[in-house]
């Protein structure tokens, strides 16, 4: 049916380091390679954010908040994205979902990140 589960969230000290993990299941090769997949998130008493996607093609894209900070990547041999999180602050405290374009679009159920400064 298609699912994604994210993993890699917790509490870090501002400067600080974390890596997400969003592992996918249910999408065949030919459905999930060719899909853009994305990282968002939402803090308490704002609107949801993308903060990076990637094409199948691997292009990437950022919210200017996070670059030169953050970095996605996918595995589609695992079929897999990563959000590796740099210089952690605490305006990144959110809850990160993750997110594919494959079969109409799927949501992960979210991973707390919390940047203690």
């Amino acid at each position: 049916q298609g699912q994604l589960v994210e993993s890699g969230g917790g509490l870090v000290q501002a400067g600080g380091s974390l890596r997400l993990s969003c592992k996918t299941s249910g999408f065949i090769t030919s459905v999930f390679n060719p899909a853009t997949c994305a990282w968002y998130r939402h803090a308490p008493g704002k609107q949801r954010e993308l903060v990076a996607s990637i094409t199948g093609r691997t292009t990437t894209n950022y919210v200017d908040s996070v670059k030169g900070r953050f970095t996605i990547s996918r595995d589609n041999a695992r079929k897999t994205v990563y959000l590796q999180m740099n210089d952690l602050q605490a305006d990144d405290t959110a809850v990160y979902y993750c997110y594919t374009g494959a079969r109409d679009g799927r949501w992960g159920q979210g991973t707390q990140v919390t940047v203690s400064s």
